[in-house]
């Protein structure tokens, strides 16, 4: 909703004496609503409180303005307005809090204004402003601050971001009293921030090559599932788009340096696309959840994905995800099947078509399927939001899978992924809520080393760029994190923050000696980002 100046009124009179320079929604009513809270005045879109203990719970959901004036509340606590998502403007002004938390601000994803004024502040969180991504005006006057190291977020926040932000002034120490936070220029290095402003910094005074990640192409459309594959010295990547029911694949353009639409299959509700290749032949299994899956292949003479082999209904019900996996030279994948009415199940390529060879399990809602080689024996890993991951061994002598163990005390995992590093094998476990974890191969078991707080996580994904070695955290609720590998702590770092809606899947693609990862987004926009090396030496 569009904000605007003059023709304010009493309310307008009020929010200019406050500051706020009268920015009010156009179609704002008087009338008093039933449930304002008694210290408040409301219309219809917003809310003024003026001595209030806490911020008002009990509001219509579609309030754009809300202004919290001589408050008597001590702090700013994480997501404190993330019951009123539709705010565009935030106005604190004359209150006693001291302290601002981290992601005190989540969940106002349309945020425009937020004016923090005339405050007693003494202390503002690193992650404070998490998650404002339509911030447009930060209004911090009538706050002063110490520039120490503590201070040193903010200034590196104040030089990055796209906002207008007001002159930020230091009460100290004695050296900069009644300068601005913008002009302190001699930070000590040792109060660098960790993660990737660190390593500029270690870039910048001992001229060492930085990895960094750049938004390198945006793709108009949302998606679940990324996969890549290469032919005839080409790369591909195929983009399931469940909402457009289509399988998009797209080719990269050598020339303009990008990739483009190549071919699209459509169907219903496609929820997974996975290339197989096989000698100079390439199939697509496409995985949806209405009408049946299927498999392509790619017909030369129509220059064109065909439909090959149809999927059997009654095993593969509701499929999650695709995995595809090689034994003694001979090609397979299996589908994890999600229904209780469905069967995770093993398909092979017999030199004419794919065939189902083994069903694994049933009654288990299985939502991932990885494929490891574990001390040079065949391993399928099932996840289940029923149980804890299981684990199969391949049978020489049966050629089929048996049960061999499973991930003790690892309820609710969504997905399971397996990487290696420096020959050591382990895995990421995704958690939607709780932690998500890292663990390692001892030899005899799987053991943790880390734990990776996940909020709304459907994906954490290992992959390598340059002997770089990361971690994509998918969340719905907030930015997603990459994390980077600390080879002197061996523990993953976090490295740099992005914003994708509801991200769905992180996938490695390369080529032309460049190196890129795609986002699916689930509500939105799918990205391209693009890992890059910084040489500051040159």
């Amino acid at each position: 909703m569009a904000l605007r100046r003059g023709g304010c009124g009493a309310l307008g009179l009020l929010l200019l004496l406050l500051g706020a320079a009268c920015l009010i929604p156009r179609s704002a009513q008087v009338r008093r609503l039933a449930r304002c809270p008694a210290t408040c005045s409301c219309t219809k879109e917003s809310i003024i409180c003026v001595g209030s203990s806490w911020v008002p719970r009990i509001v219509p959901g579609d309030i754009s303005s809300l202004s919290l004036v001589n408050g008597t509340f001590s702090e700013i606590k994480d997501r404190m307005f993330s019951h009123l998502p539709s705010l565009q403007l935030l106005l604190l002004n004359s209150n006693s809090f001291t302290i601002i938390r981290d992601d005190a601000f989540a969940g106002l994803f349309h945020l425009e204004y937020l004016f923090i004024e005339g405050n007693k502040i003494e202390t503002i969180s690193r992650n404070a402003f998490r998650g404002l991504r339509d911030l447009t005006h930060l209004d911090l006057r009538g706050n002063k601050f110490e520039c120490d190291c503590k201070a040193k977020w903010l200034y590196l926040w104040l030089k990055m971001t796209n906002s207008t932000v007001s002159d930020v002034l230091c009460i100290g120490p004695p050296e900069y009293q009644e300068k601005k936070l913008n002009d302190v220029t001699s930070f000590d290095y040792e109060c660098t921030t960790t993660g990737i402003q660190r390593d500029f910094m270690n870039a910048f005074l001992f001229k060492h090559p930085f990895p960094d990640f750049v938004v390198h192409q945006t793709l108009p459309y949302q998606s679940v599932s990324v996969d890549t594959f290469n032919s005839k010295n080409d790369v591909y990547v195929a983009i399931a788009q469940p909402s457009m029911e289509n399988c998009m694949v797209l080719e990269w353009d050598h020339i303009e340096m990008n990739f483009r639409s190549y071919d699209n299959i459509t169907g219903q509700s496609i929820v997974g696309c996975k290339a197989i290749l096989i000698d100079d032949q390439v199939f697509v299994v496409v995985a949806q959840l209405f009408g049946g899956s299927h498999i392509y292949k790619y017909d030369e003479s129509w220059t064109k994905f065909v439909k090959f082999q149809d999927i059997e209904v009654s095993r593969i019900s509701k499929p999650n995800d695709i995995e595809l996996f090689q034994i003694d030279d001979e090609t397979f994948f299996v589908i994890a099947d999600s229904s209780k009415a469905g069967l995770s199940t093993v398909y092979k390529w017999n030199s004419k078509g794919f065939y189902s060879y083994q069903s694994l399990h049933e009654w288990f809602r299985d939502t991932d399927a990885e494929f490891v080689d574990i001390d040079g024996k065949s391993h399928l890993i099932l996840s289940s939001r029923s149980q804890v991951p299981i684990i199969l061994q391949w049978n020489k002598s049966s050629k089929k899978f048996v049960p061999h163990g499973d991930i003790p005390n690892m309820e609710d995992v969504l997905a399971v992924k397996s990487f290696r590093m420096q020959n050591t094998l382990y895995l990421s476990l995704t958690r939607f809520i709780g932690d998500s974890r890292v663990m390692r191969w001892n030899s005899k078991q799987f053991v943790e080393i880390q734990a990776l707080p996940s909020r709304g996580a459907m994906t954490l994904q290992p992959f390598s760029f340059k002997d770089n070695h990361y971690l994509a955290l998918g969340s719905d609720y907030t930015f997603s994190q990459i994390y980077q590998w600390d080879k002197e702590k061996q523990l993953f770092k976090k490295f740099k923050e992005i914003y994708v809606q509801a991200p769905r899947s992180f996938t490695a693609v390369s080529t032309d000696r460049r190196d890129f990862f795609f986002a699916s987004s689930f509500k939105g926009k799918t990205k391209i980002f693009e890992h890059i090396i910084v040489d500051l030496s040159l």
